[in-house]
């Protein structure tokens, strides 16, 4: 777009996937997301691509997986429950080796919940997308900014690698305006080449095949196998994080998405009141910066991760540090967003304050 603009967090997304070279999107309506399909309504067209509501999230995702078996970027997005309907398909489609991108705003849960932000969806996210042995490339932004540029990279890592990819956001990001600077478009005719892609036969060479289903056991574990050959690749150069006055800190928050907004301001509070504080924040939850987090545990004295959750990285986390330094949570839940005072307050215990 070429200009620095005001636009909705789910909007921004929406756009940012257009120029990122989304030739296809099958939304259904849930809030808090509802802002996205409506976005892709106008704009698809305009821009001679596909956009359709499907009847449901189960045929929303189930075209997508048809679309990316032929090649095209495909794109569908929803809110927590949504999701949770579309877990088989993601499952597929991972199982078919196809990219994606699949954006979650999350709500509050479980069932119907709340239409509130929430990051209880971390462990559908990162554990267990869909049935079997699979991961999808999961980024979660902290801004509308950065939503906007990990749309654009979920895509291209999603073709290089043949793995879906999640944008991970909340109410919170999807509704809120900031202003964004969008990269260069790409070029639908500039995409990689994708010679996988059931796309016709019109040169000489053997039909591709799309498929999910391997009766015979050796072929089945062989497949994963090497599927898990690309993970460890992906785990290996793909990883991305942000530290935040970590280089003498004695007690490390550890913050994805919105609560890492929440986590920074009262970093900053602490510092300012003499607390040696600072932040940790993982921007990709797969693959999770397991060996930084285990670094930066080496030099602090304690860790605390803050969630809009009753606690589900903290797991992670716990697993990096490895009894390295003590990890503690602090989190709200059900659409609750902590204050900045509120986990200042969790520090100054930590710090053996007056509130100890």
């Amino acid at each position: 777009m070429g200009e620095r603009v005001l636009m909705k967090g789910n909007e921004a997304m929406s756009e940012a996937a257009i120029q990122a070279g989304c030739q296809v999107y099958f939304g259904y309506p849930i809030t808090p997301q509802n802002e996205v399909a409506a976005y892709m309504a106008k704009r698809m067209p305009l821009e001679g691509r596909v956009y359709l509501q499907a009847e449901a999230e189960v045929a929303a995702i189930n075209m997508v997986l048809g679309a990316a078996s032929a090649g095209v970027r495909a794109m569908t997005s929803s809110s927590s429950p949504g999701i949770s309907l579309k877990t088989e398909g993601i499952s597929y489609i991972a199982g078919s080796d196809l990219p994606c991108l699949i954006a979650n705003v999350q709500r509050g849960g479980p069932g119907l919940g709340g239409i509130q932000p929430s990051q209880a969806d971390y462990f559908q996210a990162v554990k267990a997308p869909g049935h079997g042995d699979l991961h999808l490339i999961v980024f979660a932004p902290a801004s509308v900014q950065e939503l906007v540029t990990s749309v654009y990279e979920a895509f291209d890592l999603s073709d290089k690698y043949r793995v879906p990819a999640m944008i991970l956001s909340d109410g919170m990001l999807g509704q809120m305006m900031e202003p964004v600077d969008f990269p260069a478009p790409q070029a639908t005719a500039d995409l990689p080449a994708k010679t996988w892609a059931t796309n016709g036969t019109k040169e000489q060479r053997k039909p591709n095949i799309t498929n999910s289903l391997f009766l015979e056991p050796h072929e089945l574990e062989d497949k994963i196998l090497a599927r898990y050959q690309r993970y460890a690749i992906i785990e290996r150069d793909e990883v991305r994080y942000e530290t935040f006055m970590t280089e003498d800190a004695e007690i490390v928050l550890v913050a994805y998405g919105s609560a890492a907004r929440v986590a920074k301001a009262a970093v900053k509070v602490a510092r300012a009141k003499g607390l040696k504080v600072g932040l940790f924040r993982p921007i990709t939850l797969w693959p999770f910066p397991k060996q930084q987090i285990a670094a930066a545990a080496a030099k602090c004295r304690a860790m605390l991760t803050v969630e809009l959750s009753m606690g589900q990285m903290v797991e992670d986390v716990r697993l990096a540090v490895n009894g390295v330094c003590p990890v503690e949570f602090y989190g709200r839940t059900g659409g609750v967003i902590p204050t900045p005072e509120e986990v200042l307050q969790q520090i100054e215990i930590m710090a053996g304050g007056e509130n100890k």
